[in-house]
């Protein structure tokens, strides 16, 4: 129990480190946008035509999620798990286990599934070069022109 404390100290401090870089970098064009890295992942993932902004905003996703300093927030959910185990196994002195003690199993399945949902998107990775980029028409001079 006292071992897994540890693991979560240490994983919980480079979290913390993490999401704080992370909150300094500046947002990108449809990143504040409704879906907008869902859109630019799926369209990434389905091969469709998408914009520059799309590609960037895209590219930061991927490079944020194959970090390995991403893997500390699964890391910090499986640790708070595994302490809730282990301590309420602990504190039962033999006994047998309820359902309560298994209630850090559901930090545990949290973890995993981000982890496998991290690994899927940082795989397009390799699709990024391959992608085609769609550049915005340059509008007309009729449509510079003021009215009136």
């Amino acid at each position: 129990m006292f071992i897994a404390l540890g693991f979560e100290i240490v994983f919980a401090s480079v979290a913390f480190v993490y999401t704080r870089r992370l909150l300094r970098l500046k947002s990108l064009p449809l990143g504040d946008d409704v879906n907008g890295y869902q859109k630019a992942l799926r369209k990434l993932r389905k091969n469709e035509p998408m914009s520059q902004d799309e590609r960037n905003l895209a590219e930061r996703i991927i490079d944020i999620r194959r970090s390995p300093m991403a893997y500390s927030v699964p890391a910090t959910f499986m640790t708070i798990g595994i302490f809730y185990v282990f301590g309420s196994l602990e504190y039962l002195h033999g006994h047998t286990p309820s359902e309560r003690t298994f209630l850090g199993l559901i930090p545990m399945f949290t973890a995993t599934n981000l982890i496998i949902q991290m690994r899927k998107s940082a795989r397009l990775k390799k699709r990024l070069p391959k992608a085609t980029v769609v550049e915005p028409a340059a509008p007309s001079p009729a449509a510079l022109t003021p009215l009136g």
